[in-house]
């Protein structure tokens, strides 16, 4: 064996000791989860497990190589999402390589994997921990067996309350990760565009708040899906408007019949899809163009009947991206939603453009393709 020379040996052994001095001194960090719980890592984490796959969306807006983050996750974005895993695969190759702890159900998620890939972080949120709201964090066992072990663990939220818990999510997150400064610059965005929706419409009169159908995974399932209470719920509220599925659906999600909704005559319609399932809902997403989306719209106007209301006879129809809801990137669904329930208010708001920003300032796996689409007056026939 030929001997290390001196030179290289000494660099070696200083280098050596610069990571152990910095391991010593890296100073711990303590983030404060959505359930208020204060959690503490030694340093940035580095091997992130992420329970539900839909967040990696969230980690490509703090973190410029969200994938050299990660330690494994669900399977949902390859399945649920694939036009997206695809995108993402594109760009950071190495996600074809990061392990599968379980689907993106609590019953799949293997806690033994999860160990076994010696992770720094695990993400979920309170509902795959299996806790009921005000429920506390020590009553999981899934969280319970994960710290037992030296696993920190936080919780996030950006569906069942997101206009409460985004903000928190992202701060819990981001700082875990050592990626504060670029963290502060988002939520500094994130509360600037939503700030300005809600000064627009601070003097708008109840009985000024359209109804609004929100048709969920358009096409997928029988008609037709509806938000019920929160997520959608919240944001259709946030941006001026009256969500006809929360008057009688009083889970996060439910079915509306067609004669309630013709009753209700809607006078904003929107769609949502992931494009995922390919020649069945909303072609839209990840290389979706537009003329092809506009197309998918009208396709499922038709065929659930809806031609009638007043939403679609007025031109007042949409599609939009379903994902946008479970992330910080519902921003850009609230924007839209604003600019369509009442575009005296906002005419001037554009929600591509908030896009664009996103994907050139933030995002590094940028959203391209058709994420948003009008249905002009008569094309629905």
């Amino acid at each position: 064996m030929t001997p290390l020379p001196f030179a290289s040996f000494l660099r070696a052994l200083l280098l050596g000791l610069a990571c152990l001095a910095g391991a010593a001194t890296a100073a711990p960090i303590q983030v404060t989860d959505v359930l208020g719980r204060q959690v503490t890592l030694p340093g940035p984490a580095h091997r992130v497990v992420l329970a539900q796959a839909r967040h990696f969306q969230v980690l490509s807006l703090l973190a410029p190589d969200p994938a050299a983050l990660l330690a494994g996750w669900s399977d949902e974005l390859r399945t649920s999402f694939a036009p997206d895993y695809q995108a993402a695969l594109k760009r950071f190759p190495a996600l074809a390589h990061v392990p599968v702890v379980g689907r993106h159900t609590p019953d799949s998620f293997s806690v033994e994997r999860t160990l076994a890939l010696r992770p720094d972080l695990v993400v979920m949120t309170a509902t795959f921990a299996g806790l009921r709201p005000g429920q506390a964090a020590g009553e999981s066992p899934l969280v319970g067996r994960l710290e037992a072990a030296g696993v920190p663990v936080i919780v996030i939220d950006f569906f069942l309350q997101p206009m409460e818990n985004t903000v928190p999510s992202l701060r819990a997150l981001g700082y875990a990760i050592g990626q504060a400064q670029r963290t502060e610059a988002f939520i500094a965005f994130y509360q600037r565009h939503m700030r300005a929706v809600a000064e627009r419409l601070a003097d708008l009169p109840v009985d000024q708040r359209p109804p609004v159908f929100v048709h969920a995974h358009a096409g997928v399932t029988d008609c037709c899906s509806s938000p019920g209470t929160g997520t959608f719920n919240d944001m259709v509220a946030y941006a001026g408007g009256h969500n006809i599925g929360a008057d009688v659906l009083k889970s996060a999600t439910g079915k509306l019949n067609f004669e309630y909704i013709n009753a209700r005559a809607p006078r904003v319609y929107v769609a949502t899809g992931t494009g995922s399932q390919k020649g069945a809902g909303l072609a839209i997403g990840a290389g979706v163009a537009g003329n092809d989306a506009r197309a998918s719209l009208a396709r499922l106007i038709e065929a659930n009947h809806l031609e009638a209301l007043p939403a679609v006879r007025s031109g007042n129809s949409h599609g939009i991206w379903h994902a946008f809801n479970d992330t910080p990137l519902h921003v850009v669904f609230i924007e839209a939603l604003a600019h369509w329930i009442h575009p005296d208010r906002f005419a001037d708001v554009d929600p591509a453009a908030t896009l664009r920003e996103l994907n050139e300032r933030f995002l590094a796996v940028p959203l391209e393709g058709t994420y948003l689409v009008d249905l002009k007056p008569g094309t629905a026939r």
